[in-house]
């Protein structure tokens, strides 16, 4: 069901966001005229996840920019795939748009053995709004405060350790696979059905290692309840720059996170999908929806559309081979 939006309401800081909009040809592109009518932002999950809320705060700021009302419509299934394969199927009008994640635009394509869609020639890349880190974390009965520490006991047990995740082909599962492949570590995968089971289990002792959305922990960290080693993107996340990065504890190559992004269907006429991706932008480089995205334990971005194109090019390759050498398929 839509939700209308009617009253106000990779990975770069906010202040790159900011610049990006400052490129030369912008202002022009910025002029194209959209069609009348309301806009339907696509979120192809359910209504109260993290990708949903990023949504509604974006598209409220984006809908008072423009004086258009835009709706967000929840259309969950298949891991984002329905919600996704109907704006690839839509008119390219800019009147239908998709909030896209890491898992509609790789993750699903790849493990599927007839993928549903092409997640660069089905779609018009718009713009990306923000990333999330995702963060490794210990049972308190694990005799490890650091990655290295980590490391060293999973190299002298390799039978012993298995680490939990919100299940098959989540990012957080991307995750520990290429912590394994990384650290040439062993650990076999225990997924779950969504992160609260995961983190319970976690907290109980069943579990001794969980990669989790830094967003969904956010609360369970602040409380001590777990032991966090450190998040998994390049950077320290802002929202706790006391946790260490897994590339600074000696894996300098690792880097993964989840994000949110927006796509048009396929054909979108430039100037139209330009002037698009410019509100976005703009709306993202907004000081208090960058506040609101970073209480959400996000990093704002607000690339290019052909930025973000590149990036969805560049994270198959990245992501492909880890997917086939977990045997990671689509249920």
């Amino acid at each position: 069901m839509a939700s209308k939006i009617t009253r106000r309401t990779f990975c770069r800081s906010a202040a790159v966001a900011a610049s990006s909009m400052m490129i030369p040809g912008t202002h022009a592109w910025a002029q194209a005229e959209l069609p009348k009518g309301p806009i339907t932002l696509v979120v192809p999950f359910a209504a109260g996840g993290a990708t949903d809320i990023v949504s509604r705060h974006v598209a409220k700021k984006v809908s008072d920019q423009l004086g258009q009302t835009i709706l967000i419509e929840n259309v969950g299934g298949a891991g984002g795939v329905v919600g996704a394969t109907r704006v690839a199927r839509a008119k390219p009008d800019g009147l239908t748009l998709l909030m896209g994640t890491i898992s509609t635009h790789t993750i699903n394509p790849l493990m599927a053995k007839v993928p549903p869609y092409d997640p660069v020639k089905d779609f018009t890349a718009i713009s990306m709004l923000v990333t999330v880190p995702n963060v490794l974390m210990v049972s308190k009965q694990v005799q490890a405060t650091t990655v290295k520490e980590l490391i060293a006991l999973l190299k002298a047990d390799p039978t012993k350790y298995s680490y939990g995740s919100s299940g098959v082909g989540t990012p957080p599962n991307l995750s520990g696979e290429l912590f394994k492949v990384q650290a040439g570590v062993k650990m076999e995968h225990v997924p779950y059905r969504g992160g609260a089971p995961a983190m319970n289990d976690l907290m109980g002792g069943q579990i001794p290692v969980l990669f989790d959305v830094l967003s969904g922990a956010a609360p369970f960290i602040k409380a001590g309840s777990i032991r966090t080693l450190a998040v998994t993107t390049k950077k320290r996340s802002p929202s706790f720059p006391d946790i260490p990065t897994i590339a600074e504890s000696g894996l300098p190559d690792y880097e993964t996170y989840t994000w949110n992004a927006v796509f048009g269907p396929p054909g979108m006429a430039p100037a139209l999908a330009e002037r698009l991706s410019s509100e976005f932008r703009k709306a993202v480089a907004d000081p208090d929806v960058a506040k609101q995205l970073r209480e959400l334990s996000g990093d704002p971005v607000g690339s290019t559309g052909a930025e973000l194109e590149a990036q969805v090019k560049a994270e198959a390759v990245k992501w492909g081979p880890i997917i086939q050498a977990a045997g990671l398929k689509s249920e």
